[in-house]
């Protein structure tokens, strides 16, 4: 046997690799709905970019009939490419092998790929496609999620990393997931849970489908568990790329920067979609567009705690993070999910170095019993530590309310705020005017000859002395009042002001946030 027959023969190993569990079994696949593990590779790298690590490395169980299963890379493809021009490290586990099972050396596949990714600075995907713990391998599978488990926390604000739900994952299979930076899950095909729907009506007599334990949509908008959905792999894919243009490498770099886009800054229509009076619903996303560039607003869990709106955008090219009261639901005001959802954005936009900006426009925290008994004095405080915490550029705009502890939680000056600006319709106070107004001015109003008359006239009263910006504005809580109009151009202006800002804390081992 010459060169030229090894070469040949390492040739043939790799395509037998490359096929996975077979021609059958990649039709069930395809008949699902789903691709391979190596086609969604191919979907998500540039094209040719693909460099795969580790091959070669299959289990080593004799257990059960193991040693007559030949498994070809152990059911995960790892390596690294290009995103964009951009590297990235990445797994797609391979559901025609062991159903994507995860054994002992199938994790060390991952964990090895992982210490690459963290060792040069470069975002992190795992596209999860498994049926959780390879049972026949036993405590082996534990530990080997463990190895993988402890990678993700302490890789956790060092680099992106991003977990693609491509498949049913269960058990230990979602728990990598949960501590990554984003998930996001495809239509029908995606499902996670702890415990699947047998076990569950064995144990408690519940009857579920998978897709209603643990679909898609459960955690985009119930469980808050996912950050994105698609109805399409391939869109899911799409929503991949484009998220990893906002995000930087790792955390010693910035978000790579766009050109700034041609045209007028000026924003004439922006003052139709906020109503002057405070009781008045709109939607904040209108007022979003009217203020980043075009087409770039990328909104992070849409469907979850819909009374905050979060997500990506650009401003002059510049990646920021956007953090929006919506007065469409729950009257824009902070519950527990939207105290949840606000304070891992803020965390996560300061772990890579990306600008904070708030649209405020808050009644305050949501009462209720529920609410309370919930714990909404530990999951408002969340919000209130995130952005004090967050060393990287922090704008707020305050639209229309701030009331209350709201808006000293909302990244006040106070909770250290770069900049404050207030449109002039701005009402900056302890609570609304009438509420203000039938607590200071009561005794006045109880004896009064025409209390409705008295009531209104104080409401009035107290909206001139305190329910403007300019209060605020005398005592520094608020930088400037700006024409609304002037919005962008103001926060393209403090963006470029605030780009080479460092700001330490105190030395610690970490801080210890109400979670």
């Amino acid at each position: 046997m010459d060169m030229f027959d090894k070469i040949n023969e390492m040739y043939d190993r790799k395509r037998e690799i490359e096929l996975g569990g077979g021609d059958a079994r990649i039709e069930k696949q395809h008949e699902k709905g789903k691709l391979t593990a190596r086609e969604r590779i191919e979907l998500l790298l540039d094209e040719g970019t693909f460099v795969e690590i580790n091959p070669f490395i299959t289990h080593r169980t004799t257990d059960f009939g193991m040693d007559k299963q030949v498994g070809p890379g152990d059911g995960v493809v790892t390596g690294f490419g290009k995103v964009n021009g951009r590297n990235v490290y990445l797994f797609a586990q391979d559901f025609t092998v062991f159903g994507g099972a995860l054994g002992e050396m199938h994790a060390k596949k991952i964990a090895a790929v992982m210490d690459l990714a963290a060792k040069n600075g470069t975002p992190f995907i795992g596209i999860n496609d498994s049926g959780g713990a390879r049972i026949q391998e036993g405590v082996l599978s534990l530990d080997g999620y463990g190895h993988i488990f402890y990678r993700n926390a302490i890789y956790s604000g060092v680099i992106p990393q991003i977990s693609v739900i491509m498949g049913p994952c269960a058990g230990g299979a979602v728990y990598s997931p949960a501590i990554t930076d984003f998930i996001l899950m495809v239509d029908k095909t995606s499902q996670m849970f702890i415990t699947g729907p047998k076990v569950i009506e064995t144990v408690t007599g519940e009857k579920i489908s998978s897709e209603g334990l643990g679909g898609s949509k459960v955690h985009n908008s119930i469980s808050g568990n996912a950050h994105f959905r698609a109805p399409s792999e391939h869109e899911s894919i799409e929503q991949i790329r484009r998220l990893l243009s906002y995000l930087p490498q790792s955390n010693k770099e910035k978000a790579p920067k766009y050109p700034k886009p041609e045209g007028d800054d000026y924003r004439p229509d922006i003052i139709d979609y906020v109503p002057i009076e405070p009781t008045k619903a709109y939607d904040v996303r209108k007022v979003v567009e009217q203020v980043v560039d075009e087409g770039s607003f990328m909104e992070v869990q849409a469907e979850f705690a819909k009374n905050i709106v979060v997500g990506f955008a650009r401003i002059g090219g510049e990646s920021v993070g956007l953090v929006c009261n919506q007065p469409k639901a729950l009257a824009g005001g902070l519950d527990i999910d939207s105290s949840d959802k606000a304070a891992r954005f803020i965390r996560t936009c300061d772990a890579f170095n990306i600008p904070i900006i708030t649209f405020e426009d808050v009644s305050g925290f949501f009462p209720g019993v529920k609410q309370e008994h919930g714990g909404i004095i530990r999951h408002g405080a969340k919000i209130l530590y995130a952005y004090s915490e967050a060393t990287v550029p922090k704008i707020t705009v305050i639209l229309r309310k701030a009331y209350g502890g709201a808006y000293v939680a909302l990244n006040s000056k106070s909770i250290g705020a770069d900049l404050v600006f207030a449109w002039p319709n701005a009402e900056i106070a302890v609570m609304g005017a009438a509420g203000a107004a039938n607590i200071i001015f009561a005794g006045e109003i109880a004896k009064s000859e025409d209390p409705e008359a008295t009531r209104a006239a104080k409401i009035e009263e107290y909206k001139e002395k305190f329910a403007n910006p300019y209060v605020a504005a005398s005592r520094g809580m608020v930088d400037d009042v700006i024409d609304p109009r002037d919005t962008r151009i103001k926060l393209i202006q403090a963006l470029d002001m605030l780009d080479k800002k460092e700001e330490s804390r105190p030395k610690k081992k970490h801080g210890n946030i109400p979670l």
